[in-house]
């Protein structure tokens, strides 16, 4: 392997691809290998979000590119814009479009240098990935910028390590309805890199940031630390825990990281009114095992709960509909569907989905696909009780 190469299983996610000018800087690899890089997302203040302008201002900032080429082809864009504003197109002797590619340096003939492709060459050391890179002082002391380190491209299996629109969204509603989650306890499902629990930590009380696998919740919990300076002055905190749907009870084995204490269940059980989950149900047996854990949790409940799940609507060709579909999304409704019909006499649902009219509190590009659905879990029985349905 002499370069980077994308594989057919590849994801990436839309983030990114959208915003290519922003600063990804690679800091390091993470514990099975895998590049790790950080992003810095910013928070609108006041005048950018009441106004359009602004906000394109602040992405433009958060987006600006030191090279000088490119700058030379926007110089070079605008003077070919004609009087009335509009960009002249040039066309070949045939008639079709003619693009004008931006000039590359052409290499000293007598470099004699070779091509050089990164290379992972090993894994990097556990024992360096716990050590907190806050040496910038000035850096954690900005309020309005988020700092999450993630991965840039994985298969589906390792989606969490990215950051998706959906936690965007979600993050948007929880800072527009501040009110509601303050002092709260809030469960978050399928955290990943934990960007929309940093931004409940900011209002709530207690957090319980969940996902499973081991270098996913290494990096999670790195995220927590990395935006520690936001969270401090509300007094609110992040517990990065293992939950796994596909199990019925939470790990309390305490030789294994990320586990729970009886205390932390007994607080959870108690106390949790909000369960919070964005962009999760991508596969239809995850989907399945996310609605299972949400209904053994309600049962457990003696206080009503309410659920917030975004979820981006994602349209893709199918060889089996030979039209294009969205299976992922088609089969969460169904699950809603269902969760609202089910009676057991233990506990009832009710669904409604939330306008995304929202104010816009983050840089990205909030879509009309990005949808905000609210679960209202009420007990129907006096005395809480688990499930196994």
């Amino acid at each position: 392997m002499n370069q980077i190469t994308f594989h057919y299983d590849t994801v990436l996610s839309d983030v990114h691809l959208l915003l290519p000018n922003a600063s990804n800087l690679m800091t390091r690899l993470n514990c099975v290998g895998q590049p790790v890089f950080i992003s810095k997302f910013k928070i609108l203040s006041d005048c950018e979000r009441g106004d359009s302008d602004g906000a394109e201002k602040a992405l433009k900032e958060t987006e600006q590119n030191d090279d000088e080429d490119g700058d030379a082809d926007r110089t070079a864009n605008q003077e070919t814009e004609t009087e009335e504003g509009s960009v002249e197109a040039s066309l070949d002797e045939d008639g079709d479009l003619d693009i004008t590619h931006r000039p590359r340096p052409k290499p000293a003939e007598c470099s004699g240098r070779d091509v050089v492709c990164p290379i992972i060459l090993k894994q990097s050391n556990p024992a360096l990935e716990e050590e907190e890179d806050l040496d910038d002082e000035d850096e954690k002391c900005l309020k309005d910028i988020i700092r999450i380190e993630h991965t840039m491209a994985t298969t589906l299996d390792d989606v969490g390590k990215q950051v998706w629109r959906g936690a965007f969204l979600l993050a948007d509603f929880i800072f527009y309805e501040r009110a509601m989650f303050r002092g709260a306890t809030v469960l978050e499902l399928g955290a990943g890199m934990g960007l929309t629990s940093v931004v409940m930590a900011t209002i709530a009380k207690t957090v319980y940031c969940t996902d499973v696998g081991e270098d996913l919740l290494k990096m999670c919990d790195r995220n927590v630390t990395l935006n520690r300076h936001m969270m401090e002055p509300a007094g609110g905190e992040v517990k990065v825990r293992q939950l796994d749907w596909l199990q019925h009870d939470l790990c309390t084995d305490a030789d294994v990281e990320f586990s729970w204490t009886e205390e932390e269940v007994a607080d959870m059980f108690s106390d949790t009114h909000f369960i919070i989950a964005a962009d999760i149900c991508y596969d239809d047996d995850l989907t399945d095992g996310l609605f299972r854990s949400l209904y053994r949790l309600c049962t457990g409940f003696s206080h009503t709960c309410t659920i917030f799940i975004s979820i981006e609507k994602r349209m893709n060709f199918t060889l089996r509909h030979m039209d294009v579909s969205c299976d992922a999304y088609n089969h969460f409704r169904h699950c809603l569907s269902e969760l609202q019909e089910h009676e057991d006499g233990r506990v009832g649902f009710t669904v409604e989905q939330v306008p995304a009219n929202f104010t816009q509190f983050l840089l990205y590009e909030r879509i009309e696909q990005l949808e905000l659905w609210k679960v209202t879990a009420t007990p129907l029985s006096s005395e809480p009780a688990q499930s196994d349905a």
